[in-house]
């Protein structure tokens, strides 16, 4: 495992405590823009899905706005949104995205801001909230499928997640 990879693991580990809500954000028929999505429908198919009483797994698709009555519901201590995001780093690489650093508009795809939304999920739970960005190969196409970089970024994630939870 790379130092990056390492750095990510523990820091994912000193995030991931109590109730924890996993939010994919993204639209799978449009390439890697589908990247939140796509890790939300694998971890339902993974060993995570036995940890129902302190993980909550929710694809939002492009409109997590329409969804914060349902994830605030789940009353969690940590919110991490998943999306792709350009940061300017190499295809499938992954970075954490605090709130302080994302722009009120323009961020994503998405119609409503991202730090608005965590802002809103931070107020409202009392959680912390913090974004997972998966850097896209720019393949946002509608029809593509996920990049392969993108993809070993999901399974990559999926690991992490399963190290952290259990």
């Amino acid at each position: 495992m790379t130092n990056m990879a390492n750095r990510l693991l523990l820091e994912l580990k000193k995030r991931l405590g109590g109730k924890v809500v996993i939010v994919g954000i993204g639209n799978v028929l449009r390439g890697d823009d589908g990247a939140g999505p796509e890790l939300i429908e694998q971890l339902k198919n993974s060993k995570l899905s036995t940890l129902k009483s302190k993980l909550s797994l929710i694809d939002v698709g492009e409109v997590p706005e329409n969804y914060l009555g349902k994830i605030t519901e789940h009353k969690p201590d940590t919110v991490m949104l998943v999306d792709a995001v350009d940061f300017g780093g190499s295809p499938g690489s992954v970075r954490i995205i605090e709130q302080d650093v994302l722009k009120e508009e323009g961020f994503s795809t998405h119609n409503a801001s991202i730090k608005l939304i965590m802002k809103y999920l931070s107020t409202k739970t009392k959680s912390i909230a913090f974004l997972l960005g998966i850097q896209p190969a720019k393949n946002f196409q509608t029809g593509k499928t996920l990049s392969e970089p993108v993809k070993q970024a999901i399974r990559q994630i999926e690991k992490f997640l399963i190290r952290c939870m259990n």
